[in-house]
């Protein structure tokens, strides 16, 4: 059995950079959900405070809770649809923790 390892090292080279650039990206839009989502929160209470809108904080609780699950679940979904391969989950790994 031959084995063309330029070809194997480039399959590797790209799942590694893919998943990298996958992993930042998705670290990076985690990061602007939740930054959105912190001050559409702090927006209502200023204007609570304010006297122009009444709210009730369990009901604003409990929504965004669940918007920052959704965000924060995302990147499991990435990794179940993408390719599985070691290479791209070390990448995705590094690129996550690196943003």
């Amino acid at each position: 059995m031959d084995i063309n390892f330029g070809n194997l090292a480039g399959d590797v080279g790209v799942g590694g950079v893919v998943g990298f650039i996958t992993g930042y990206a998705l670290k990076k839009f985690i990061q602007i959900v939740l930054a959105l989502i912190g001050a559409y929160v702090l927006s209502l209470f200023w204007l609570q405070q304010k006297g122009v809108i009444s709210i009730n904080t369990d009901a604003l609780f409990n929504l965004t809770q669940e918007a920052a699950g959704k965000a924060l679940s995302l990147s499991d979904k990435v990794l179940a649809i993408l390719p599985g391969g070691g290479a791209f989950i070390a990448g995705f790994y590094l690129g996550f923790h690196k943003g």
